[in-house]
């Protein structure tokens, strides 16, 4: 009974020992849209929540609530506010790129 288990044993870890270790490869990251969003929340995160909240739910009052903002403004009206500012909020045009900006005014309005 013990060599035949003992058989068992060595057949099995033989076996194991054999098998070719294929992986599929995980996908390579985009740096489309995702990239984009990614790289929007990010400047969203650093510049713009202590106005506008973590949410986009605005901490201020008014306008400064931005969950829907791409329903009413263009993203080419979000752009000019956030680079020219006005209504109380600051200018960006000096602290931001124009590629930053975009970035952050295209993620903007497809919140709708």
């Amino acid at each position: 009974m013990g060599f035949l288990c003992l058989c068992i044993l060595v057949i099995a870890m033989l076996s194991a020992c054999g098998k070719s270790n294929t992986t599929t490869p995980s996908p390579t990251p985009t740096t489309e849209a995702g990239g984009e969003t990614a790289q929007a929340e990010t400047i969203y995160k650093q510049n713009c929540v202590s106005c506008h909240g973590t949410d986009l739910e605005g901490k201020m009052g008014g306008k400064t609530n931005l969950q829907h903002v791409g329903g009413s403004l263009s993203k080419d009206k979000i752009f000019n506010q956030i680079s020219n500012g006005g209504g109380g909020m600051m200018a960006f045009k000096g602290k931001l790129t124009d590629t930053e900006i975009t970035a952050l005014a295209d993620w903007l309005a497809a919140k709708k």
